[in-house]
């Protein structure tokens, strides 16, 4: 992956339809090496935006995408406003690898967006670092994005009819461009605009010289959320943001709906109904995704995982002697599964807290370095006992194998497997980097097969029936295509996430 770290300063300034910033052409722009590191790649985005006149919105925003940090590691970015233009500092890496004070001191302003990325369409790349920035007609905006737009393809010809070229290779830069070119007078008209021609995921925050505007697709998939701070306001994924930066959660940004902040605060400008009156929240969250201390659908996300635990110990009960989860994302649902069965919850598996998630690492090889530094057994306390083993899921089947033999090596006398998730047997294509089908493996194995490639004494995945009373979401408001091959929307079956490339 890459190890460069490039970095965006200045006023936008544009040729036609290619927003670029001063530092761009300037002597002092720089290309900074920084030192490698294992980074923890996560399904998608995580944004945030501020308004807060008179507050340091960059350094807000700074620690508001810090805290989302477990949702993305290639590349990190932040941009502000301030009355007069936009300002961008992005790099590759880590927050705290791209981001510095003397950067936070280069963006002046009263309005700031932000973005951790992991490379969902477009590869890991600076230039496809976000936020990205963009000029129209009569308007210069900036925008973050969490998501998968799936006709970007079709847009982007279109885009490029209207005289437009593409520095990136992500769809986030066709909606930036579609913002910036809508034919409109107003928020309202552009956001109308982008919604009748956008499909698919996008949770959106996004500046111009002076204003916030959020948006949410009509589906509602990726999470978005807005809290009071002092006398300013905050938008992010997650409520964990709001927490790390001491703002108030509000509410949700409904799904459909578009939101402009500025000194008369926040008015909705414009509501989508989706189109089947059907909404599609990404059910992943709930298992994997969202950090376990945030709120999601009105419901604390730890809670909702031991519950999914709860619901294992009634589909698949088995006598033990000790539940244990495999850290950090399973250990909630383990002790909702050891409360539930009435079995003691240990700890029998530590996790180096320096490597990180890894079941979308874009290089196998990285994959499979991960999985042999990530987890050490405690022997002393699982010798001679029969284990239910708790994890969120099984993708490629590239991890579990290695979680069983290390408790068999550590002495476990029986490895009982219990999923939190069903089978995932389908890829996503709104904005979550599984695997394509070939390489899923419950598409390819059963039940039984995947348990004896793992050698698991027993195995058993979570229904979708469960695991929507865990969550307490009806079907029609959840996306549970992975498990299920039902998609929200018409999608393009094997859909290349590089396909955007240039």
């Amino acid at each position: 992956m890459d190890k460069e770290v490039g970095h965006n300063i200045g006023r936008t300034i544009s040729t036609g339809c290619v927003a670029r910033s001063l530092a761009d052409t300037s002597p002092d722009h720089k290309t900074v090496s920084l030192p490698s590191a294992e980074r923890d790649i996560h399904e998608a985005c995580g944004v945030v935006g501020v308004y807060a006149p008179g507050a340091e919105v960059a350094r807000i925003a700074f620690f508001g995408i810090y805290a989302l940090q477990h949702r993305g590691q290639e590349s990190v970015g932040i941009a502000t406003g301030d009355g007069e233009g936009i300002y961008i500092r992005k790099a590759m890496g880590l927050v705290s690898q791209g981001l510095h004070e003397d950067d936070l001191s280069q963006l002046p302003g009263h309005v700031s967006i932000a973005h951790t990325r992991y490379s969902t369409p477009g590869s890991s790349r600076v230039a496809n670092a976000q936020p990205i920035l963009a000029k129209g007609p009569d308007i210069e905006l900036a925008i973050a994005h969490n998501g998968n737009v799936v006709n970007a393809m079709e847009l982007r010809e279109e885009l490029k009819g209207w005289g437009c070229s593409f520095d990136t290779s992500s769809d986030s830069e066709v909606i930036a461009q579609l913002l910036a070119h809508a034919p409109a007078a107003d928020w309202e008209e552009r956001a109308s605009y982008a919604m009748r021609r956008l499909e698919g995921a996008y949770s959106l925050t996004i500046t111009t010289k002076d204003e916030l505007i959020v948006m949410r697709d009509p589906l509602g998939v990726r999470p978005l959320c807005m809290g009071r701070l002092g006398n300013g306001w905050v938008v992010a994924s997650e409520t964990c943001a709001l927490d790390h930066i001491g703002a108030e959660f509000i509410r949700e940004i409904e799904p459909g709906e578009a939101v402009l902040i500025n000194a008369a605060g926040p008015q909705t400008v414009y509501r989508k109904p989706s189109s089947n009156g059907f909404q599609a929240s990404c059910i992943f969250e709930h298992i994997y995704f969202a950090r376990p201390d945030s709120v999601l659908d009105g419901s604390l996300i730890y809670q909702t995982r031991m519950a999914m635990g709860a619901e294992l110990a009634k589909e698949f009960p088995v006598e033990a002697d000790m539940v244990i989860g495999v850290p950090d994302s399973a250990i909630a649902a383990a002790v909702g599964y050891a409360q539930a069965a009435d079995i003691p919850y240990g700890e029998g598996l530590v996790k180096n807290r320096y490597v990180g998630r890894t079941f979308i690492l874009p290089d196998q090889n990285m994959r499979d370095l991960g999985v042999r530094r990530k987890l050490n057994p405690l022997p002393e306390l699982i010798k001679g006992k029969r284990l239910v083993v708790v994890d969120d899921s099984i993708v490629r089947g590239t991890t579990t194998p290695h979680v069983v033999s290390l408790l068999r090596k550590g002495g476990a006398k029986e490895v009982h497997l219990r999923i939190c998730a069903p089978p995932i047997m389908w890829p996503c294509y709104l904005g979550v980097d599984f695997a394509t089908k070939k390489e899923l493996i419950a598409a390819n194995m059963t039940v039984e097969e995947i348990r004896d490639f793992v050698k698991a004494d027993s195995l058993g995945f979570l229904s979708t029936e469960g695991l929507l009373r865990a969550s307490g979401r009806p079907r029609n408001k959840v996306c549970m295509a992975c498990f299920t091959g039902n998609y929200p929307i018409p999608v393009q079956l094997e859909m290349d996430k590089l396909a955007l490339e240039v």
